[in-house]
């Protein structure tokens, strides 16, 4: 465990980035093959947008990564967090860490960007996506994911993690993301089940339902365990689900990158029920 610990501690940046490069080629393939909705749209024209915010997302990260290293320096020099105040096997303790991360660094960070109208300003562009498909995983605006840096260092003081258990949590959070977001065809007996341990792809597609109260539910990212404690899951058809958010549903708005950008600084808008 301690060696693959070690490895991910290392991983250079571009073998970061094929991870993810990777997974949204695996995801598009299958996509392709066993379509979940068959979109009549331009999927490169779609995946362009995405792939563009995709980039942003990942020179943000890069550019804030010191923050997430010198927390995990932080709390290994000092020894703070949960990974230091049990004496239990060295699995377990990765396996805590990875599910507090994905706690607070996903689940909690997200619930409050639903619930906090600045966050959710700049959430919206995640949202507005009316195909949703594997690119639509990191379609962040930049902002969001200034927001998201912020709570995983928090996780990190929190779970006491090293860098290397961080980065695993982060290779796992980003495949994951593509999975659940993907446009591919699963069994439902299969999906449901799957839904128990980690999100599933109808679970996450509940979640990008254009009306609420379905648009403020499922907002786990690895582990299903949140939305079920915490009470925030709900479920429903996925052949009633309609894609999108309702205060943004013209393709000028929710398909042009100048417009998605500025959305965050645009008047706020309130969303409808069901």
């Amino acid at each position: 465990m301690q060696n693959i610990i070690d490895s991910f501690e290392h991983i250079p940046s571009w073998v970061r980035t094929l991870i993810l490069a990777g997974g949204i080629t695996f995801f598009w393939i299958i996509e392709g093959i066993i379509p979940l909705q068959k979109f009549n749209y331009n999927k490169w024209k779609h995946a362009g947008v995405n792939i563009f915010f995709t980039l942003t997302t990942i020179i943000v990260n890069f550019a804030l990564a010191f923050a997430m290293a010198m927390s995990c320096t932080y709390v290994t020099t000092h020894k703070i967090g949960f990974y230091y105040w049990f004496d239990i096997p060295l699995w377990l303790n990765v396996l805590i860490g990875v599910m507090l991360l994905d706690l607070i660094g996903a689940y909690l960070i997200h619930f409050l960007e639903h619930r906090v109208k600045l966050m959710w300003l700049f959430h919206i562009i995640h949202h507005s996506d009316t195909t949703v498909d594997t690119t639509t995983a990191n379609r962040h605006h930049p902002g969001e994911s200034l927001f998201r840096v912020i709570f995983t260092s928090i996780a990190i003081f929190v779970s006491g993690a090293p860098f290397g258990v961080v980065m695993i949590y982060q290779t796992l959070s980003a495949v994951l993301s593509q999975f659940n977001h993907a446009n591919m065809f699963l069994p439902k007996w299969l999906d449901n089940l799957i839904s128990w341990i980690i999100v599933s792809p109808n679970m996450h597609k509940v979640h990008h339902h254009y009306k609420l109260p379905y648009t403020d539910s499922n907002f786990g990212n690895i582990f299903s365990i949140w939305d079920r404690l915490f009470r925030t899951f709900k479920y429903k058809e996925i052949s009633e689900v309609v894609y999108g958010i309702d205060t943004h549903m013209k393709p000028e708005e929710n398909s042009k990158i100048k417009n998605l950008l500025e959305i965050p600084f645009q008047p706020y808008r309130p969303a409808t029920k069901d």
